[in-house]
């Protein structure tokens, strides 16, 4: 894998920052809805969150794919607002890394032929590590396989390995492991810290119940 390249992306800013269906809600015990929160470089978190409070929107207004809330939502000192086109592109293949919670797989298409999309865009793993991380995850016989052929746990391991596929500051995970047995749970977690700790980098995990399973105590829980 390729050297990360700089200068980094230290914090994702949400200064009472709330979905817009969610102005007239009661949102009190949230440590993110309506307060002043910094995710920052380098700390792990836990976004533990009841269903349908908001955190695939909150993961959603992080990646720079919706702009529908209220507040500001700043990268360092830049409103997320701001950006250009060319700089959510660059934002999200180099600083963002996103699986979200729907997966969002091509289903006609080989397992291993979406993670080569993705990494044709950042040329970060070499094709001997695409099949390292099929191989720990225990699919590396699925990845010629079209990805509608794969169970739902298979297609979130695709996934996973598809956001390692680049740089990052931030990996944002939403419900990542929610159709994981234990044992494939502890060895996503283990490939996804050491992804973050070869950079220098944050992950943020939300779940409902089945949470990633990291190797480290340097969790941070926050509720949504």
């Amino acid at each position: 894998m390729e050297n990360r390249v700089s200068p980094r992306l230290l914090s994702i800013n949400l200064h009472l920052v709330i979905p817009d269906v969610f102005a007239d809600n009661d949102v009190a015990g949230s440590q993110i809805w309506l307060c002043d929160f910094s995710f920052e470089r380098g700390q792990h978190y836990l976004v533990e969150a009841a269903s349908g409070s908001g955190k695939s929107s909150m993961c959603s207004f992080i990646y720079n794919s919706r702009r529908d809330y209220r507040g500001t939502l700043s990268y360092d000192d830049r409103d997320a607002r701001s950006l250009k086109p060319d700089e959510v592109s660059m934002l999200r293949t180099r600083y963002i890394s996103l699986l979200p919670q729907e997966l969002r797989l091509f289903g006609e298409i080989t397992a291993g032929d979406n993670v080569r999309l993705k990494n044709k865009l950042t040329g970060y793993c070499s094709e001997s590590d695409i099949a390292a991380m099929f191989e720990r995850l225990g699919i590396a016989d699925k990845i010629d396989c079209p990805a509608s052929q794969l169970s739902i746990g298979q297609m979130q391991r695709v996934a996973l390995i598809r956001a390692l596929c680049q740089p990052f500051d931030f990996l944002l995970l939403d419900e990542p492991v929610s159709h994981l047995d234990g044992t494939n749970n502890a060895i996503a977690g283990e490939l996804v810290f050491e992804a973050a700790t070869r950079q220098g980098s944050s992950v943020i995990a939300t779940s409902v119940g089945n949470n990633l399973i990291l190797p480290t105590d340097d969790i941070k829980h926050v509720k949504l």
